[in-house]
């Protein structure tokens, strides 16, 4: 499991990123989909790095209110 952070998109669409995935951002029509969308690319990252024998990083994100 990957800590992300979602917030609603200037397009009206909800945008997602893990941000321990560098680059790793979907999106989708509502706050559903978009984590919906963002499993299933966390998950294919993953399997990317491990297909390529890179290292997959911990999820280390922390979450502040300041």
């Amino acid at each position: 499991m990957r800590r992300v952070i979602i917030y609603p998109g200037e397009d009206g669409y909800w945008v997602a990123e893990c941000p321990s995935l560098p680059g790793c951002i979907s999106q989708g029509r509502n706050r559903e989909e978009a984590l919906e969308n963002i499993r299933e690319a966390i998950s294919l990252y993953i399997e990317v790095l491990r297909e390529r024998g890179l290292p997959v990083p911990e999820d280390r994100v922390e979450v502040a209110m300041v």
